[in-house]
């Protein structure tokens, strides 16, 4: 089964391209790159490791949460363009987004089955420094979006017990929280699998319940409605909260080590994961908008709940938002799991300090990259988290036109290269594929503010540093560091 969402090219030229790529190759000519990338940095942790190899469920459901998470969130959209433009705005977006991600993520982690992810893909391309540069990137708005998800936990919480509206309490609750998530993480990444397939369960049941109770009181009319006379529409809004709820499918790409014969796991894990997540915001929206008609302003996050007491009543507003929490905590143990295994994954390339590599005794995780993500995490826990989160989006951006050149240089430079799964199309529709996502990544970073420009500009001057930082300590030998594949020759 295959990612596909065109046509497989049917000349001789293209059919040839493809069963070279399909052909296994111990490793690439003129090179000394291997075809794949070892998954472990040692026999003994491949033979741990391999007994609890993530299969197809878990790693579809962690997908959910890496992108998604649920529709909570998604109510901006509404009061930004009104529903219509919301449904349509969910729908485009998911092929103009997260398909060509999906894809891309899909080529390259089966190409490339090691936990470094997206890291490789840098390497691979444009060499380390790229390499380096996108570890940077991509951590920093992977850790900094972590630090949200125990404070919207107690935002939710709060409206049940509102002792955790300030004060003592309130930080009390965000430090407990992230540490007991951040255990949670530590037991294993298997037992975060399976946890992220019940917390989705759980989290969703109640706008299933909503939607199939909505039913008879819907009016298809309402969902042509373009948004109330007089309100102006906030393309800015509109886009960023597409975004933000859409974004990260290739945060699962340094997860590649730990998934069970990933070259076949990942493209259908994928697939799924895009139709999931595409009706998980669609049921929602076509059910609240069709049977509430409210002022446009009130679509604030949360509102979901609100309709929902208004559809059923009190009891399904407090299971959304319980479902709220269960989902939050989703988001944090996805999202963790992909940030600690990059630390870890880095280090099997020899991007990081041997050490920084280093797995639990007993549970076989990396507790390295555990702690690190956790630390900074609760440093930005207490910030107001507004801009910081923009510049997070804004780094992200940044590392995603990196990620799609990577990818177009790859394909264009390494045909000999391996690939268990090919995007079905040759190099001008790749192109064109790429285009339309890198044109809303523009758009995101163009309508920052200054003083995002100047955070993401202060992060990337540390990442710029970070890489000449650690080639000093390699050359001095401060530290140890796996052998080489950091570093390979460029494509």
């Amino acid at each position: 089964m295959s990612l596909v969402v065109v046509n497989p090219h049917d000349s001789s030229e293209a059919q040839s391209d493809q069963a070279i790529t399909q052909n296994p190759l111990p490793h690439l000519p003129n090179s000394n790159m291997p075809a794949q990338l070892p998954v472990t940095s040692s026999p003994t942790a491949a033979t741990c490791v391999g007994s609890k190899k993530l299969t197809i469920i878990p790693l579809i459901f962690l997908i959910y949460f890496e992108v998604a998470g649920g529709p909570y969130g998604e109510e901006s959209a509404v009061q930004a363009a009104g529903p219509l433009l919301a449904i349509l705005g969910f729908l485009i977006f998911t092929f103009i987004w997260c398909i060509p991600e999906a894809l891309i993520t899909a080529e390259l982690s089966t190409a490339y089955p090691g936990n470094g992810g997206f890291v490789i893909w840098a390497d691979r391309a444009f060499g380390p420094f790229c390499g380096s540069l996108m570890g940077t990137w991509k951590f920093l708005s992977g850790v900094i979006n972590i630090a949200s998800f125990p404070v919207l936990c107690i935002d939710y919480l709060k409206l049940l017990f509102p002792i955790f509206g300030s004060g003592l309490p309130r930080y009390l609750s965000i430090s407990i929280s992230t540490l007991l998530l951040s255990f949670l993480n530590y037991t294993g990444l298997a037992i975060v699998g399976y946890a992220a397939v019940a917390l989705a369960v759980a989290s969703l049941m109640p706008f299933i319940l909503m939607f199939l109770i909505a039913l008879p009181r819907i009016h298809p009319n309402r969902w042509l409605n373009l948004g109330q006379k007089g309100v102006k529409k906030d393309w800015n809004l509109f886009v960023n909260t597409l975004f933000w709820n859409l974004n990260y499918w290739d945060s699962v790409s340094t997860l590649a080590g730990e998934v069970d014969n990933p070259q076949k796991t990942f493209p259908i894990g994928l697939l799924a994961a895009v139709i999931f997540i595409c009706l998980s915001y669609l049921i929602p929206l076509i059910a609240v908008t069709g049977a509430v008609s409210v002022d446009q302003s009130l679509w604030e996050p949360g509102f979901l709940a609100d309709a929902a007491q208004m559809i059923a009543g009190k009891w399904l507003k407090v299971w959304i938002e319980i479902g709220a929490v269960l989902s939050s905590i989703g988001l944090f143990e996805a999202k963790m799991s992909s940030c600690a295994f990059q630390v870890l994954g880095m280090a099997e390339i020899g991007f990081l300090p041997k050490l920084c590599g280093a797995r639990a005794k007993w549970f076989d995780t990396p507790w390295v990259g555990i702690v690190a993500s956790t630390v900074i995490t609760l440093g930005v826990s207490f910030m107001n988290l507004t801009d910081i989160i923009s510049s997070a989006n804004f780094l992200y951006s940044l590392s995603t036109l990196l990620e799609f050149a990577s990818f177009l240089w790859l394909r264009r430079k390494l045909p000999e290269l391996k690939r268990p799964y090919l995007v079905p199309m040759r190099m001008p529709g790749l192109v064109m594929m790429c285009v339309v996502p890198s044109g809303v990544l523009v758009f995101i970073m163009a309508t920052a503010t200054k003083t995002v420009f100047l955070v993401s500009g202060v992060m990337t001057a540390g990442g710029i540093l970070w890489f000449f930082a650690m080639k000093l300590i390699k050359a001095k030998k401060w530290c140890a560091f796996n052998r080489g594949e950091e570093g390979g020759e460029q494509a």
